[in-house]
């Protein structure tokens, strides 16, 4: 198969998770090694849900600035400041 097109796409099919487990142990046998996890790491615990909210202009320049000034995402510093206010 020198080309693409050439593939007999028609034939493919897709990969069992079985599949995809043999080939790991396979991969880790040959190599002496395990695999290196891609990907997000597993949540915690305390998950965080989706919320979209509508805040003044003026809440996400302040929050946008001290985010800037300690070095942080401006909705870290919203939420801290809004689990404080809970507290």
């Amino acid at each position: 198969m020198k080309r693409a097109k050439d593939f007999p796409i028609e034939q493919a099919r897709r990969v069992t998770a079985r599949e995809v487990e043999a080939a790991r142990k396979a991969i880790e046998e040959r190599l002496g090694r395990k695999r290196v996890r891609r990907g997000r790491p597993p949540k915690g615990d305390e998950k965080y849900a989706p919320f979209s909210i509508r805040l003044h202009p003026r809440v996400i320049a302040w929050a946008k600035k001290e985010a800037k000034r300690r070095g942080l995402g401006y909705q870290t510093v919203i939420n801290e400041a809004l689990i404080k206010a809970t507290a």
